[in-house]
């Protein structure tokens, strides 16, 4: 049996990009074309088979530890960047500003796609949903820079609505415009969950 299930949710690439050089910058270059290798979209300062862990896995590691790199895509839904965009008083969010990989259109609840489902795109290149990406104020100062004054305002109003990260699970090109079909694992919720979490 299999242990993904293709489901009859399709959205579409409305934008890509890439950090080249995060110590530079937050913001993404637009493309619209982006390469994606097992380690990451080529061009992307976020890419790499390994990454020093962070703080969002300090649980589990000391920072700086190399564990494998499951951040090589920020990937946001079209619905969730306007609510964003929308919560923080402004007409529109340039995903560029945020470090956007990017951004699918017409997949609901986009932040809370399950862990571990697939994002295919409509000649095979297949991106893993690792899971919610949790907002940061970083993306503020780019963002004051074209909105003067409401770069503080993105944490708050991004909670619940900044997407997910993802790894490549197989190689090629995902193209503006293209169609990407949602796989999810077959899988029942954890009975669990709720208990796990009060920890």
């Amino acid at each position: 049996m299999p242990a993904l299930k293709p489901t009859g949710f399709v959205g579409r690439i409305t934008w890509l990009g890439v950090v080249p050089d995060r110590d530079r910058q937050l913001e993404a270059e637009p493309a619209t074309q982006v390469q994606a290798l097992f380690d990451g979209p080529v061009g992307e300062a976020h890419g790499g088979l390994t990454r020093p862990a962070c703080s969002r896995v300090k649980a589990q590691y000391p920072r700086d530890t190399v564990i494998r790199n499951t951040r090589q895509f920020s990937l946001l839904g079209a619905e969730d960047l306007a609510e964003i965009a929308e919560r923080m008083g402004i007409d529109v969010l340039d995903p560029a500003l945020v470090g956007a990989t990017m951004v699918i259109a017409g997949l609901p609840d986009f932040t809370h796609l399950p862990p571990a489902s697939r994002l295919q795109g409509a000649e095979g290149a297949t991106l893993v949903v690792d899971m919610e990406n949790r907002p940061c104020v970083l993306p503020g100062k780019p963002i004051n820079a074209v909105h003067p004054g409401f770069g503080a305002k993105f944490k708050a109003a991004a909670k619940g609505r900044r997407g997910v990260t993802a790894w490549v699970e197989r190689e090629g090109v995902f193209t503006l415009g293209e169609a990407i079909t949602l796989h999810i694992p077959d899988q029942p919720v954890w009975a669990h969950l709720k208990e796990a979490r009060r920890a």
